[in-house]
């Protein structure tokens, strides 16, 4: 600036040099970029070998929106003449993308939401999971996002058929309390089955499902997730949460149950902490939101949920005359079932139920219950978990009886512990005698030396089949010597105490010859 005012007030290169204490040519060179309408200071730009080419190069950047490649650009220039290097050529596609991202940024009008207006979802890969078979299987995050009180609700699943959506869409609108206005989602197949002239056309048991609860379902625009971008982020942070990867250091899940355990924890943690954009608790909006909301029917929709079958006495359903076995706490209740695939798939009404069972965790509404691989008339398929302490041996083998002591004697022997519950079982399995005698005598040590020996003893003692008379006392004398547990002799009918004539086995007899 004291250049330029030097030469306003002279007029002359000389003497603005002297005031300004510079170069007579600094001064020129100022003066003739400030009259050319370039900036004063700094260096300027030196014509490039690629200049001439700089059309051409806007005008593939152009067609392909952004996305053409520097070294295809670079081919297409060594054509037409050009003779730089491949380095000159990227510097230049960088400077047009910048330029036409800059003049083909989009722009986003602010979402000013209204309670109980939109609720948004979408679907996530989940992790991997050992399914009923065992072998690891693909499941899928159901994740909504009510957008003004910001309640986010996490659902896994097995598959992203119609029958899970409408069992996901339940249980969701049951967790919020009502219904919204509006449901908006993707276009999957189960949503929108066609595009006519870029209008949706809905899919009828999806606009069926959206009148029972009172709502409308609506889809963003096809390929372009940014129009929901609220469910879009939910999807992203229950996946980065929940799927086992290196950033969170979280282990395989073991079974589904586990998953759903994990997913509880994940809803309950992030509705409890305040968000950053609304400066609100999502759990404390939603009470508020909740007014605003349309209220449910009491009876879920279950179209598409299969065919309704009443589970038995003995927690089983018959479909294609073959049994299927079914969690604790569903006697008596009615169930849907339907085929997917290979296998059966098993959905009961929690909120049906005059007891909620233990294993639904603080689920409510259409919950899958249980998932089979289908099978042929003459093979159940029966689900060890879902008959927990039950007696009976997976191979079918019974199970030892369980002592329930009916009198005072029998009550204070089994008191002694594990070792004469077994001592009891295994004596009477092989019909020792005077069983009760051996009882009184047990308590009778037990008062004199302890119980836990005498319950130790008798761990051993059924361990070795010892149910004579003194085998008790000896045992204990034994133990009391420090031996070792492990070092036991089991009695059968090949060992025998007898000392034998094995040790004659090395000596010979001569026969002597009488002499005459």
């Amino acid at each position: 600036m004291e250049i330029l005012e030097a030469y306003d007030a002279t007029g002359s290169a000389h003497s603005a040099a002297q005031l300004a204490r510079v170069d007579p040519k600094t001064i020129r060179r100022y003066v003739a970029a400030r009259d050319a309408g370039r900036p004063v200071t700094g260096s300027g730009r030196r014509p490039r070998m690629i200049d001439q080419f700089l059309p051409k190069i806007e005008e593939w950047v152009e067609r392909s929106k952004g996305k053409a490649r520097a070294d295809v650009i670079h081919g297409r220039l060594v054509g037409l003449g050009f003779t730089g290097v491949e380095r000159t050529t990227r510097r230049a596609v960088a400077e047009v993308k910048a330029a036409w991202r800059a003049g083909n940024l989009r722009t986003y009008r602010p979402w000013i939401t209204e309670p109980g207006v939109w609720l948004q979802f979408d679907w996530g890969e989940g992790p991997r999971v050992p399914g009923p078979d065992g072998a690891l299987r693909r499941t899928w995050l159901f994740c909504a996002w009510l957008a003004w009180s910001r309640y986010r609700v996490v659902i896994p699943v097995w598959d992203q058929t119609l029958p899970s959506l409408i069992a996901c869409l339940d249980a969701t609108l049951r967790q919020i309390g009502g219904a919204p206005s509006y449901v908006l989602t993707d276009n999957p197949k189960t949503v929108t089955v066609d595009h006519v002239a870029g209008v949706p056309v809905r899919h009828p048991q999806v606009v069926e499902v959206a009148r029972h609860y009172g709502t409308q379902v609506h889809t963003c625009v096809p390929y372009d997730p940014e129009s929901k971008g609220g469910t879009e982020a939910t999807v992203k942070i229950a996946k980065a949460d929940l799927v086992p990867t290196e950033a969170n250091l979280r282990a395989q899940y073991a079974c589904f149950a586990e998953l759903e355990a994990a997913c509880d924890a994940f809803t309950a943690k992030v509705n409890a902490r305040r968000h950053r954009e609304s400066a609100r608790v999502p759990a404390d909006a939603l009470v508020e939101e909740r007014a605003r909301l349309h209220v449910l029917p009491a009876a879920p929709h279950t179209m598409a949920l299969g065919t309704t079958r009443v589970v038995n006495n003995d927690q089983t359903i018959r479909f294609g005359s073959v049994r299927y076995s079914t969690p604790p706490g569903l006697v008596g209740a009615e169930v849907w079932v339907r085929a997917a695939g290979s296998e059966l798939v098993v959905v009961a009404d929690l909120d049906a139920l005059p007891v909620t069972p233990s294993w639904a965790g603080g689920r409510r509404g259409l919950v899958e219950v249980a998932r089979h691989r289908l099978a042929t008339p003459g093979n159940p398929r029966i689900d060890l978990a879902h008959y927990p302490d039950h007696p009976q041996d997976p191979e079918g083998a019974p199970q030892p009886p369980r002592p329930r002591p009916r009198s005072a004697a029998e009550q204070e022997f089994l008191d002694l512990g594990a070792g004469a519950h077994s001592w009891l079982v295994e004596a009477s399995a092989v019909g020792t005698a005077r069983i009760r005698a051996k009882m009184t005598a047990a308590v009778q040590l037990a008062a004199l030396v302890g119980a836990e020996k005498v319950d130790a003893a008798l761990g051993v003692a059924a361990t070795a089949g010892r149910f004579d008379e003194a085998d008790l006392a000896s045992i204990v004398d034994h133990q009391a010597t420090g031996a070792s547990p492990a070092e036991l002799v089991v009695a059968d009918e090949a060992h025998s105490a007898q000392p034998g004539t094995s040790t004659w086995a090395g000596f010979t007899t001569t026969s002597k010859e009488p002499t005459a």
